[in-house]
């Protein structure tokens, strides 16, 4: 009885619970005029000497050139030891061995009660606490603000600036520094990348963007900075980025912006940041932009996650990286101190707000209301409503031994970022359970299964996790538009609103599963290149990440001039990840498909995906047919039906396959087919995420496996390893691996390509703009590009549509791209109503 009262009383006190209001708005208001003399930027900044300068523990100034990660260090660790303003340690160490240096930095008497700060934000992030305490907790407690720079290694000038930010705090006596240094501490991590930093490449070791990674936490670099976090949760976090250009990029942010965000943090983003932002860089003649390009949507970013999980004003930053070195650390330097003074001035109010957010995402998970879907900026409409159905529970299924690692990873990750989770410790009945994908039926839930009730303070980063649909609310992409961890893990679960009172116990944190397997098969890992090879790199990396810390298997590396070279002997399984398949193909030549076509019908098992699959049909292994989509699929999950056999073991009779405009694929041999996606008019049929038109999935294969003489080959539509966050697919790839595969030789070896067959050849795509459009808009967008200089093709979409496929030879990032961030206003400018935008990741 005792246990069950702990799980109800939280609801019942928390109706008593006062709730402060906050509302985003379209436009920021002008900031407030100043209550004191104390100018931000204007003060004059007098240092009191006692902490060595940038130049004489480096050599030189601040923006003179970009620090390696070692002067960061160093620098960093000097301040440390000169002031009692700053404590600093390592949160985590890269692949390749770097530290991740951070420092704390506030008052002398700040730094020395961090441990009563620690306990004093607990209770404020407690939406038990009452009001009035919580009041006076907001009075007497610092607020904790957060730097980050460099996520991506070759955008350095955050990591300057942050720097810079570092030693004024540290080292000026001003009232302006002397206002963020009573009010605050502040945590500066001023590399998130050190591995990319000294690369100079965007992703880390293993080829991840760590600006993709914040809620999976796969690598250390990310999953350090997390718990730092959450020992130090912020109510400002701001991530400085570099982009192509010479403009500076703050918010407000574009649509679409995710439906369950608390709506203060928007405010705060909007009209005290932002608006702060605006006055000063207006003010000295700073070229500027907002409301472009940077959403707010994907819950991976250094933006939403902290925002989301932590409710802060979580802001990504970007500046042009045309400009001089001196420019860019200055202005990154700029919007650090003007950001850090506004919430320093305003830091009661905004304590007082955080603790409002946590009771009031209480309040809302106890009534099962979820945010709706809403636009920020001006002419945008909503296209996808949040469902009007109460959701105050998820439960996640643990009676399936064979998922036992993926469950317990899923319940880690809530767990490591503060959400309760109870286990029923007796059946259950659940009126109106929805389980995933599938309509809402009575169903009896057993003991042992995973409850997560949503009223509690993280209502809101629960939603963003366990949501069956992430109902996109504009159609425009930066990113990928569904993430839901148990569709990604394929661990069964569902959702209810019913008022429920469970008998429940807690669960301890669960230890990180060991998904460790076994084969006595020689792997060889083939890389593919050619472009920019952005997306062999990727994949492959995400690839070598899984093989080396999750399954801990060894593999060799080949090239395809190693192929043609005899270097597949002795190998039984060839992995061949997403990449150029063209110039793979080329690069084979005639000797090297002939080895790559011995090989596997000689019993070696070829594995490809992606460009991995292209390959095999343009070098004669398989005869599967490939065509390009005719549906806009920006990055979503499918269900696909999975038949049994040695691929499936641990799998179950469906798993949930992400796609992103992936070639859809179709088996010769129908007995080939490994897992498919349903008719689209199929009880079956489900999807999480964007898309018009996948219809034209249905009855094509996801996976097959082809016998090729004594060998095969296993081919997926799509990366089955995607971002080493899809662990329900990835099983498959695993069983891949390891499965022992029935041989058939008396089935001749696929034909060499001939003229026909090389007919089917598609063209590499290397991160292209996709725009699909009414065909009564045609024209204008035809001018609109032809305005940006830009070749494209267009295709047929569904529905008499048309599709825009814009180069991108150079593989670049929406961010990096000389014009991507303003097609969607060139667009609205010219009247289109598009139906999709996708830019490049």
């Amino acid at each position: 009885m005792l246990k069950r009262f702990k799980v109800v009383a939280p609801a019942v006190l928390a109706v008593a619970i006062a709730l402060p209001a906050g509302a985003a708005q379209a436009d920021p208001t002008p900031a407030a005029p100043p209550v004191t003399t104390c100018d931000a930027t204007q003060t004059p900044a007098v240092y009191h000497g006692k902490v060595p300068t940038p130049k004489s523990v480096l050599g030189f100034d601040l923006g003179e050139r970009e620090v390696t990660s070692a002067e960061s260090d160093t620098l960093l660790t000097s301040i440390d030891a000169a002031s009692d303003r700053v404590v600093s340690g390592t949160l985590a160490t890269t692949a390749q061995g770097r530290p991740l240096k951070y420092a704390i930095v506030g008052s002398p008497q700040n730094i020395r009660n961090l441990r009563a700060i620690e306990s004093s934000i607990k209770l404020l992030r407690n939406p038990l606490t009452p009001a009035p305490a919580a009041k006076t907790l907001a009075r007497n407690t610092p607020a904790i603000l957060w730097i980050a720079g460099n996520v991506h290694g070759g955008e350095e000038s955050g990591t300057d600036a942050a720097l810079k930010t570092l030693y004024d705090l540290a080292g000026r006596d001003d009232c302006a520094a002397r206002r963020i240094l009573d009010n605050a501490v502040t945590v500066i991590l001023p590399t998130q990348n050190p591995d990319g930093r000294e690369a100079d490449t965007r992703r880390n070791a293993y080829a991840f963007d760590m600006n993709r990674d914040w809620f999976a936490r796969t690598q250390p670099e990310t999953d350090g900075k997390i718990e730092l976090m959450r020992k130090y949760p912020p109510q400002l976090f701001i991530d400085a980025h570099e982009m192509g250009g010479t403009e500076y990029f703050f918010p407000p942010n574009p649509d679409p912006i995710y439906h369950d965000i608390p709506e203060p943090t928007i405010d705060w983003i909007n009209n005290t940041y932002g608006a702060a932002m605006i006055s000063e860089f207006t003010k000295r003649g700073i070229p500027f932009f907002n409301r472009r390009v940077y959403d707010m949507f994907y819950m991976g970013y250094g933006d939403t996650v902290p925002t989301t999980a932590f409710h802060a004003a979580g802001m990504t930053f970007e500046k042009g990286n045309a400009s001089p070195v001196a420019t860019r650390t200055f202005e990154q330097w700029l919007t650090q101190w003007v950001s850090l003074s506004a919430a320093a001035a305003k830091k009661t109010e905004i304590l007082t707000t955080w603790h409002g957010m946590y009771a009031d995402a209480f309040k809302q998970g106890l009534e099962g209301r979820l945010e709706p879907n809403q636009v920020y900026n001006p002419g945008n409409e909503v296209t996808m409503p949040v469902p009007d159905r109460k959701v105050r529970h998820y439960f996640l299924r643990a009676d399936d031994p064979a998922k036992k690692a993926e469950t317990d990873l899923l319940v880690r990750r809530l767990q490591r970022m503060d959400v309760k989770v109870f286990k029923l410790a007796t059946s259950l009945t659940v009126k109106d359970f929805k389980p995933y994908g599938n309509p809402e039926a009575k169903t009896t839930l057993p003991k042992g299964t995973y409850w997560i009730p949503m009223a509690q303070g993280q209502k809101h980063w629960i939603q963003g996790m366990l949501n069956e649909d992430t109902y996109t609310p504009f159609p425009y992409f930066y990113d990928v538009t569904a993430w839901s961890l148990p569709l990604l893990s394929n661990v069964s679960g569902g959702s209810s609103g019913q008022v429920l009172l469970p008998v429940a116990t807690p669960v301890r944190e669960v230890d990180a599963p060991s998904v460790k397997i076994t084969t006595s098969r020689k792997i060889g890992v083939l890389q593919l290149s050619g472009g920019t090879a952005q997306n062999a790199a990727e994949s492959s990396g995400w690839l070598r990440h899984r093989l080396d810390r999750d399954w801990k298997l060894s593999y060799q590396v080949l090239t395809p001039a190693d192929v043609a070279a005899g270097k597949l002997s002795g190998l039984d399984v060839l992995l061949v990840p997403d990449g150029s398949a063209n110039s793979a193909n080329n690069a084979l030549g005639e000797t090297g498909r002939t080895a790559l076509r011995d090989w596997v019908g000689g019993g070696g098992r070829y594995v490809g995906w992606a460009g991995g699959t292209q390959l095999a049909v343009l070098a004669g292994v398989s005869t599967v047919t490939l065509t390009e989509p005719t549906s806009d699929i920006p990055g979503s999950l499918f269900r696909a039906n999975v038949a049994q056999g040695p691929l499936s073991k641990g799998v179950g009779s469906s798993v949930m396959q992400f796609t992103e405009y992936d070639l859809v694929m179709r088996a010769a041999n129908p007995a080939h087919v490994v897992s498919s996606y349903p008719a689209a008019d199929s009880p079956d049929w489900f999807m999480s995420g964007f898309a018009l038109g996948a219809e034209e999935l249905g009855g094509t294969a996801a996976t097959v496996d082809e016998p090729v003489g004594a060998g095969h080959a296993v081919l997926f539509a799509a990366d089955p390893n995607f971002r080493a966050l899809t662990d329900g697919t990835a099983k498959i790839l695993a069983n891949a691996i390891t499965a022992d595969l029935p041989s058939s030789r008396a089935r001749a070896l696929a034909p060499a390509p001939d003229a026909s067959r090389a007919a089917v050849a598609i063209p590499d795509r290397e991160s292209p703009i996709r725009i699909t459009v009414p065909a009564s808009d045609r024209d204008k967008v035809v001018a609109a590009l032809n305005g940006f200089g830009a070749t494209w093709t267009e295709q047929a979409a569904t529905g008499g549509a048309v599709r825009f496929v814009v180069a991108n030879p150079e593989g670049l990032d929406a961010h990096e791209h000389p014009w991507a961030r303003d097609l969607p206003d060139a667009l609205r400018n010219a009247g289109v109503s598009p139906l999709a935008v996708v830019l490049p990741q």
